[in-house]
């Protein structure tokens, strides 16, 4: 049964004028007399009784007319069903500084995978946001820590220093080498604290304060930096990595979040991805 049939008819019955119908739809009234027409032939009825000052609907049309409605009523809400845009479901992460673009655009393409219509923000770790990818030293008291990563630091050279051909560097080597300094740098607070125990000095050439400042620093030829073994550093043509003997500077990277508020099933999604996340980073 054609529905705009339908729709016209109950125009017709609801203002008991072909050519107020035909006004209230934006269509002339001979389409809507063809349409009348059409449904009374289809359902073997006379709908209206037609006179100069409009219409008068018949028994037919009476009963009809609470059907049509429903039928119609139905459609339209068929429609909203499909064509309604779902709310979307805001995330506010806080990153810190320099986790690593590529990891972190896998991590972040995962979650917008997983979770429906997500509406992710992301902001500097200390301002206000649902959780934080942060490293664990900056974990307050009051938040529960689901690791992500684990990050090994190691002595980043340009490929044509003399260290560069040592497989394991020294400490003692480290005497008057320039370095990128970066702060802030747990592994590099580490290395600071170990050469001052054995009175070498920390050379700085430059401050600055991303990794992939201090990497680029570094292909330059600037200095050495302490650089995580990403993947992305390791594939670099013109540098170096080397560890450093007896000195292990690793960090922990993971999510943060309030351990005193009740867990949302978003949060709780977010929480699992991340496991699950290591779980497979592990495997590899």
């Amino acid at each position: 049964m054609d529905l705009r049939a339908l729709k016209y008819f109950e125009t017709v019955f609801e203002t008991r004028s072909v050519s107020a119908a035909a006004r209230q739809s934006h269509i002339s009234q001979p389409s809507i007399s063809s349409a009348i027409q059409q449904l009374e032939q289809s359902l073997d009825v006379q709908l209206f009784i037609r006179h100069h000052r409009g219409v008068t609907p018949t028994s037919a049309a009476d009963r009809l007319y609470p059907l049509s409605k429903k039928l119609t009523g139905d459609a339209k809400g068929i429609l909203k069903i499909f064509h309604e845009k779902t709310a979307p479901v805001p995330l506010c992460l806080g990153l810190m500084r320099s986790l690593g673009a590529q990891r972190m655009s896998l991590l972040l393409k995962e979650l917008v995978n997983a979770i429906a219509n997500l509406e992710l923000t992301l902001v500097n770790p200390e301002e206000n946001c649902d959780a934080r990818i942060v490293s664990s030293s900056t974990v307050s008291i009051k938040e529960a820590f689901e690791p992500i990563w684990e990050d090994r630091y190691q002595l980043a050279l340009p490929r044509n220093y003399p260290l560069s051909f040592k497989k394991e560097i020294l400490l003692s080597d480290l005497d008057e080498l320039p370095f990128i300094n970066r702060a802030p740098c747990d592994a590099i607070d580490q290395l600071k604290d170990a050469m001052k125990e054995l009175q070498i000095a920390f050379q700085t050439r430059a401050n600055i304060r991303t990794i992939e400042y201090a990497q680029a620093l570094v292909s330059a030829g600037v200095g050495a930096a302490i650089l995580p073994n990403w993947e992305e550093i390791r594939a670099t043509d013109d540098i170096v990595l080397r560890p450093i003997s007896d000195l292990s500077l690793n960090q922990t990277i993971g999510l943060a979040y309030n351990r005193t508020k009740r867990l949302d099933p978003l949060l709780q999604t977010t929480i699992e991805l991340c496991r699950d996340y290591r779980s497979r980073a592990g495997r590899k």
